[in-house]
Order: structure tokens, then C-alpha cells, then sequence
């Protein structure tokens, strides 16, 4: 395509992924898409993935960037200053261990065009291995997208950052990634865009998603649903959900720690948990424990 076309963004936080991150690159650079600009934030590495990224600005291939001395300061942190050294009007989001599918670019580009209206336009994600494999889709076949930030706050079944194309007033709009938050950011951010601009999806293939062995541990997990609990208080004192969708996800939220808790063995503090998820939303904890509902 012709450089008469508009700027896209494309900005990688890398962390010790030496293994993945010539995917995750290579992935950007082979898309029929241009111009773009892609940017690279290395988040203090040790594993010899900023070497492999300091061969690729030598090429002129990515902008590398890092914070001070090297400092590993969070993925929050990372995408904030990506962001902030964007350029284009569009600004697309990859893990350092995932793919844009073919043509990722293009397409969603092409549909926001179309529709002005539209700050941000998502696809499919597909899970895959470490080596490769296929796993499961995100969302699944027959999604269908309402742009209700009540749905997105209940259930997070969108397949982020990777799958999207956004904006880049719409990311000035709503401010940058929490720097607090470990785990979680994407939801978070998924909510603000929501409550602030219209979204929509698209029924094919955008990014390949990987699950893979340093993904998120027991101790995450805790520190994701409690990071969950922040995210749902901060939504809603910024947005008028129903009350019954700020108590139905309180329960998620409580349920999915009580799942963590009783796994590591800490049970008194998982029944407690477990217990208080039945409360706020006892119909799903009686389909639940039915095996109407997936827990």
C-alpha cells in the first residue's frame, strides 16, 4: 500500500521472551499493511531478547526503547511509554510472545475508516502451545459484539491487547494503562475504552494468543482477581453500571479466589470466599454446583 495511507502504531512490551519474541517481531514486519511504525519496549531483560531487539533497531527495522538504566517497571509502564511515542492515528497492541494473524492490520484498518463511529475494533484470538498448537478460540464462533461496557465488566471475553486496533485519540481520551496494577490492565482498559466510545468486533482470525509454561502462576492468579476487585470498585464510582452487574461480578471475582485458595490448600480462606460468591449470585452458584454452568 501507498504511503498516502494513515500511520499505524504497533508497540511491543518485551520481558524475557528470547524464545518468542523473532515471532512476535516478524509477525509485524510481514504484514501487507504500511506505513507502520513499530515500537518495542524492552522491560529490563535478562534472558538476551534486548540483544536479539538491538540487532532489529540496527537494521532500522523497530524503534527500541527502555526506561531508565534498564529498569524492569511492569507491562503497564511499558505500554505507556510505547503509547506515548506513537505517532500514527492507530495504535495496535502485541504481547512479545504472540502473532498478528495475516492481514490483521489491513483489515481492521480498512473497518475503521468505514466507520468513524467505531474507537475500537477487535477479532478472534486463537490460543495456541508453546510450540505452536492449536488450543481454543477467543471468543468463540457466533460472538456477537453490543458495545454494553455492563457485558465486558461481567465476563472480560474479549481477546486483548493483541486481537484489537485502536484509535490513538481514543487512548488519549481515556488515559494510559493502570502502572499499579501487575495483572488485569487489559480489562481495565478494555472497560474505559468501552464506557467512552463505541466498539465492534470482527468474525475472523486477528492474533494468535500463547499459553505457555511462564504464563500466569498460582500466586498470579491471586494477585489478578484482587487486582479484579480494584478494577470493579474503580469502575463503578467512574460509570453507571447496574447494580446487578457490579454484584454478579463481585461473586466472579470472590468465587475465582476461592477456586485459587483452595487449590493452594489455604481452604478456611477459600470457603469463606466461595461462600460470600454463592450470596451475591446464588442462582449461578446452584448451576454451578449442578454442572449446569462451567465453573
Amino acid at each position: 500500500m501507498e504511503s498516502k495511507h494513515k500511520l499505524v502504531s504497533v508497540v511491543i512490551p518485551s520481558y524475557n521472551r528470547a524464545r518468542y519474541i523473532d515471532y512476535a517481531v516478524s509477525s509485524v514486519l510481514t504484514q501487507s499493511y504500511r506505513p507502520l511504525q513499530l515500537i518495542v519496549v524492552d522491560d529490563g531483560s535478562k534472558d538476551g531478547s534486548y540483544e536479539k531487539l538491538a540487532s532489529y533497531k540496527a537494521q532500522g527495522l523497530v524503534e527500541l526503547l527502555t526506561h531508565p538504566d534498564r529498569q524492569n517497571l511492569g507491562q503497564s509502564a511499558s505500554l505507556n511509554l510505547g503509547i506515548r511515542k506513537a505517532k500514527g492515528e492507530y495504535v495496535a497492541i502485541l504481547d512479545s510472545d504472540d502473532l498478528f494473524s495475516e492481514g490483521k492490520i489491513s483489515s481492521q484498518l480498512k473497518f475503521l475508516e468505514e466507520n468513524p463511529d467505531i474507537g475500537m475494533v477487535y477479532g478472534q484470538g486463537h490460543a495456541i502451545s508453546a510450540d505452536g498448537d492449536f488450543l481454543f478460540k477467543v471468543p468463540d464462533d457466533g460472538h456477537k459484539e453490543k458495545s454494553d461496557p455492563n457485558r465486558l465488566l461481567l465476563d472480560c471475553y474479549m481477546a486483548l491487547p493483541g486481537g484489537a486496533l485502536i484509535r490513538k485519540s481514543v487512548l488519549e481520551q481515556v488515559g494510559p494503562f493502570e502502572e499499579a496494577f501487575r495483572a488485569g490492565q487489559d480489562h481495565d482498559m478494555a472497560l474505559r475504552i468501552m464506557e467512552a466510545t463505541k466498539v465492534a468486533y470482527l468474525p475472523e482470525l486477528a492474533f494468535y494468543y500463547r499459553k505457555h509454561g511462564d504464563s500466569i502462576s498460582s500466586k498470579g492468579l491471586e494477585r489478578r482477581w484482587k487486582t479484579g476487585m480494584e478494577i470493579l470498585r474503580r469502575a463503578a464510582e467512574r460509570y453507571p453500571y447496574k447494580k446487578s452487574t457490579l454484584r454478579k461480578r463481585r461473586a466472579v471475582l470472590h468465587f475465582r479466589l476461592g477456586q485459587t485458595y483452595w487449590r493452594e490448600s489455604g481452604r478456611l480462606k477459600a470457603i469463606r470466599h466461595l461462600f460470600i460468591a454463592g450470596v451475591l449470585d446464588p442462582l449461578r452458584a446452584i448451576g454451578v454446583v449442578l454442572g449446569r454452568e462451567r465453573a
